[in-house]
């Protein structure tokens, strides 16, 4: 929109650096204006005061810091948090907090809606709305309320991470940059169905963990869920990720939603051996619980455990997530869709 600042929030120190050259402020300004991003976390640009009286003018006549704080969130009994963040065009997208003993972890998201329209997902019911900036994408963590409580970021919130893959990976850069939060990649998780130019990307560019959302290990049966089936099957994902050394700093996870009687079979469970087999890999088992317009059938506990213990008995590490924040609707989407509404 003309007239509006641009927003420094999400920038790079080499961003920065040109950012002050264009200003007329020494280059060395750029790394000035990173430490108080990043390290003192500044709302506004007065509080830059290393910087002359006339700098910060000039800087404020172009920028802004750009931090936004949530409208709106929901607290679970569980400690679970829901956050409504603001964007910078006027939208709406939401964060997670969960606190669990010594660790903090916190669900970003990485689109407004979600293009890849999976049957069980509230998001992708909402349509695709716009992909966040680098910005809005680490306002998530910088306004947060929590924030200096985090120990691991998990992108699973609202979109798919390798469809806005360009801006995911400069907001991680900020994060784990020595001029930027300085996280090691072992903090971050990023989640995707599996995008073929995104996952090259990612794997490529990046060392942070990675969450494959799997499912179904049956083609059709994955195609009637996730339609993203149909531009790379999970047989050509995973063909993909065998390229891969996951043996060391980066970690591979497959998240699998179980539905009971759909796909919890002993058959179901005899392709995943074999879908995964050689993988140095872990697998989440997640329980489904309702949406609204959803019409699949939750899981039991005896289902789960009896898939977890044949996906353990078989070599893979599986675990059973637990579940939280079910009393403020924190499945993705929830919040921001009643937002729209209103």
């Amino acid at each position: 929109m003309e007239g509006m600042k641009k927003q420094l929030i999400g920038l790079s120190l080499v961003q920065l650096r040109e950012i002050a050259l264009s200003l007329g402020m020494p280059k060395f300004a750029g790394g000035q204006i990173a430490k108080w991003l990043y390290v003192r976390h500044a709302t506004d640009i007065s509080e830059m005061t290393d910087l002359s009286k006339a700098n910060r003018e000039r800087l404020a006549a172009e920028y802004e810091i750009g931090c936004r704080a949530p409208i709106d969130c929901r607290t679970s009994k569980d400690g679970t948090i829901k956050y409504l963040f603001p964007t910078t065009d006027g939208k709406f997208v939401e964060t997670v907090f969960i606190p669990d003993g010594d660790r903090a972890t916190l669900c970003v998201s990485s689109q407004v809606g979600c293009k890849m329209g999976c049957a069980f997902c509230q998001t992708g019911k909402q349509g695709f709305d716009g992909n966040l900036t680098a910005g809005d994408i680490l306002n998530q963590i910088y306004a947060l309320p929590e924030r200096e409580q985090l120990t691991n970021i998990v992108m699973m919130g609202q979109g798919e991470p390798m469809d806005n893959v360009e801006n995911v990976l400069a907001a991680i850069e900020v994060m784990t940059a020595s001029w930027g939060y300085g996280w090691s990649p072992k903090r971050i998780t990023v989640s995707t169905v599996g995008l073929r130019k995104g996952l090259r990307k990612f794997l490529n560019g990046c060392d942070c963990h990675l969450a494959v959302s799997l499912h179904s290990p049956i083609h059709e049966q994955r195609l009637n869920m996730m339609p993203a089936e149909g531009a790379m099957t999970i047989d050509e994902v995973v063909e993909t990720l065998r390229e891969y050394d996951f043996s060391h700093q980066r970690r591979l996870s497959f998240e699998y939603i179980v539905f009971k009687g759909l796909n919890d079979s002993r058959m179901h469970a005899k392709e995943i051996v074999k879908l995964l087999s050689g993988l140095d890999c872990r697998i989440n088992l997640i329980r489904f619980h309702e949406i609204p317009g959803v019409d699949l059938p939750s899981s039991d506990e005896e289902g789960m455990l009896r898939l977890r213990d044949y996906l353990t008995a078989h070599g893979f590490f599986t675990t059973i997530r637990a579940s939280r924040g079910q009393d403020i609707e924190a499945a993705c989407g929830m919040l921001a869709g009643k937002r729209i509404a209103k």
